[in-house]
């Protein structure tokens, strides 16, 4: 199983996007769940985690201005992304939290540029 990432596309400067990822009952239910994603030429990282019990973690990065959040009756992890900044391009994966290998899907382009 592969988790796709969705939502991605081109914003300018300052502005928002909402990703989500939708992934089976037995990925999602009692795991946390977390947002990564990978620059040209850098190391993939992670953005932002979200355990089953709503507690969050978020790269300092992106503090104040990002928003991981779950919905347990959808099997769907969201993050909000506001405030966008150049430095926000990158693929956008969603996996579990801690990553699990074998999950990585292929990923949503986030573009910010003018």
């Amino acid at each position: 199983v592969q988790l796709q990432a969705s939502g991605g596309g081109l914003v300018q400067p300052g502005g928002s996007l909402r990703l989500s990822c939708a992934a089976p009952g037995s990925i999602f239910s009692d795991n946390g769940m977390g947002w990564y994603r990978q620059a040209p030429g850098k190391q993939r990282e992670l953005v932002a985690g979200i355990t089953s019990d709503d507690y969050t973690n978020y790269a300092y990065s992106v503090k104040g201005r990002f928003a991981i959040s779950r919905d347990n009756a959808k099997n769907t992890v969201y993050l909000q992304m506001n405030s966008l900044k150049p430095e926000d391009t990158a693929v956008y994966y969603c996996n579990q939290w801690p990553a699990r290998f074998g999950l990585w899907g292929q990923g949503t382009q986030v573009t910010v540029s003018s």
